[in-house]
């Protein structure tokens, strides 16, 4: 991942929940936003669905660094926590993962 000339790190993760499991995961995953929220040097962290597709699931979080985001992704909750998500979910969690890179046009 590549720092933005403002040093902050933008990732949006996409995940589709196992069929019959939409409920479960949504749930697990509302009970994630706040912790993560409450991490070091975290900006933002949103969880969606995606309108018209259920168990369709969305994070949209900033960093205010990659350090940060690599200490978020380090604590033993997240540890602890992928075993379960990737019971929930369809593939692997690196599969949903982008990462956003902001631009401005040149003034």
């Amino acid at each position: 991942m590549n720092d933005t000339k403002n040093r902050y790190v933008t990732v949006l993760w996409e995940a589709r929940a196992k069929a019959g499991r939409e409920a479960e995961m949504k749930a697990f995953m509302t009970a994630a936003v706040t912790p993560s929220r409450n991490d070091p040097g975290n900006i933002d962290y949103e969880a969606h669905e995606v309108e018209g597709q259920p168990g369709t699931f969305i994070i949209y979080e900033r960093w205010e660094n990659r350090d940060a985001l690599d200490r978020h992704l380090s604590v033993p909750r997240m540890q602890e926590l992928v075993p379960q998500l990737l019971e929930l979910m369809e593939g692997t969690i690196e599969e949903g993962i982008r990462l956003l890179q902001p631009f401005r046009p040149a003034q």
